[in-house]
């Protein structure tokens, strides 16, 4: 009969074949040697590669690999939202599979938990030389605006790479979102945390799965999921727009009064062009929000399970 083991690592996982033999021979003797019982949750997000095979075989020649398959791809986060619902362990780490994140930090941020009495530690990236000019600039941008949504307590450079607390990872259960950004929902939590420095690397096999599509919209979704800053912004374009054409108002009066009026249709076209622009903008706002209003009325589940390993096996309380 299986235990509840004191460290669950949930690893979401998205057609990573060539990467995932290797994430393995890294991990599990890190794990091995901590000397606690653990887990590793992997969560197959529907993979169409051979990873769904692969997984099944390295579960056969490691009994702590445990095997969550979604009925369809969810994306990353709903993944990762899987696998922190269903993980065990007292204390539970999320780590991708592309290896960039690396393993051997997983003791030092246990350790860290243990002896200050942390409820989060963040893996936080010092050094992202490997990854391209664009992407780091675009990732400073992007964790520059969101330290100005959340506030300082949302570390620069963290990203999914963290450990948490039984008590956290209950926090984060019992929130009612149906499109979880957990790089804000974490330190918005406020419990005691910790950091951990890495160097980030390169991926080791594969390509990438955040194209720039997808880290827009993990920014838009950031956004308007945490704050309601973009409908203010509508507020102020629409009061701006507003000033410029009472300016325009009083500029043409008086032009019209000293006879200096001069026929043509560029200033009309920019004027109607400008409102134009601000109208859409506010639309686009607003639409956005309505969305999510609409996807919360749903309720929907952010993900179905297709198959958890963990169901065939009976668990008794070790804790």
């Amino acid at each position: 009969m299986s235990t509840v083991p004191q460290l669950s690592v949930v690893m979401p996982i998205y057609n990573e074949q060539e990467a995932l033999p290797r994430t393995v021979e890294r991990l599990r003797p890190i794990l091995d040697a901590l000397g606690v019982g653990y887990e590793v949750v992997g969560i197959d997000d529907g993979s169409t590669d051979a990873t769904p095979v692969l997984m099944q075989k390295i579960r056969q020649d490691w009994p702590e690999f445990r095997v969550v398959r979604l009925a369809r791809n969810s994306g990353h986060q709903a993944a990762l939202k899987a696998g922190l619902d269903r993980a065990h362990g007292d204390y539970v780490v999320s780590l991708d599979a592309d290896l960039q994140d690396p393993p051997e930090k997983i003791p030092e941020m246990l350790a860290l938990a243990r002896e200050q009495d942390l409820d989060i530690v963040y893996g936080v990236r010092g050094d992202r030389t490997s990854d391209s000019s664009f992407k780091r600039r675009s990732a400073g941008a992007y964790y520059w605006l969101m330290r100005k949504l959340v506030g300082k307590r949302m570390p620069n450079q963290a990203g999914d790479y963290r450990l948490l607390s039984r008590a956290a990872v209950d926090a984060l259960k019992a929130l009612p979102e149906h499109q979880p950004v957990y790089r804000l929902l974490v330190p918005w939590l406020g419990f005691p945390s910790g950091e951990v420095l890495y160097v980030r690397e390169e991926r080791v096999a594969g390509t990438t799965h955040y194209p720039l599509g997808k880290m827009v919209r993990l920014a838009l979704d950031s956004i308007v999921n945490f704050s309601a800053a973009p409908l203010r912004l509508a507020t102020w374009l629409g009061l701006l727009s507003f000033a410029v054409c009472l300016v325009m108002s009083v500029y043409t009066a008086v032009a019209f009064a000293v006879g200096a009026t001069v026929p043509g249709w560029s200033s009309l076209f920019m004027g109607m062009l400008f409102l134009g622009a601000v109208q859409l903008i506010c639309v686009g706002l607003l639409g956005e929000y309505t969305a999510r209003i609409y996807s919360a009325v749903q309720a929907r589940p952010a993900y179905f399970i297709g198959y958890d390993s963990a169901d065939d096996e009976p668990r008794e309380n070790s804790r």
